[in-house]
C-alpha cells in the first residue's frame, strides 16, 4: 500500500492514556491514501513488529495536522527522535468521529483485535 518514514514526534499522549501509546509522525501531503486506521509492519532499529496505524485529524479529540500515528504490539521503550518505518498494510476501517473518548477506546481495542487476528 503505502510507506511512512520519519523521526517520532511528540503528540498529546492521549494514545498512552487510552492504554495504546503511539509514535506519531508528520505525513506528507502527498500521501494519496484515505484517512482510517491500519494494520500495518513497523521497523525499529532492524526489528520489525506488527503495527495498528491511524492516518488522519483525531476528529473525536479536537482535531490535529494530518498525521499517522502507531501503535507497536509488542514494542516498549522510547521513540521519541527515532526514525521508524511504517508500512500500512490493509486497511481496516474509516476515521471517525466518536460521541466520547471511552467509545473511542474501545473501538481502539477492537481495531487491535481485528488486526491480531489478520493473517498477514
Amino acid at each position: 500500500m503505502a510507506v511512512v518514514e520519519g523521526v517520532v514526534e511528540y503528540g498529546r499522549q492521549l494514545g498512552r492514556e487510552l492504554g495504546f501509546p503511539t509514535a506519531n509522525l508528520p505525513v506528507d501531503g502527498a500521501l494519496e491514501l484515505s484517512d482510517g486506521v491500519y494494520a500495518s509492519r513497523t521497523t525499529v532499529g532492524g526489528s520489525s513488529y506488527l503495527s495498528m496505524s491511524n492516518l488522519g485529524e483525531n476528529p473525536s479529540v479536537g482535531r490535529v495536522e494530518r498525521r499517522l500515528e502507531t501503535h507497536i504490539f509488542g514494542f516498549e521503550g522510547s521513540l521519541y527522535g527515532r526514525t521508524i518505518r511504517v508500512e500500512l498494510l490493509r486497511k481496516v476501517r474509516d476515521e471517525q468521529c466518536f460521541s466520547s473518548v471511552e467509545e473511542l477506546r474501545r473501538q481502539i481495542a477492537r481495531d487491535a483485535e481485528t488486526i491480531r487476528a489478520l493473517d498477514l
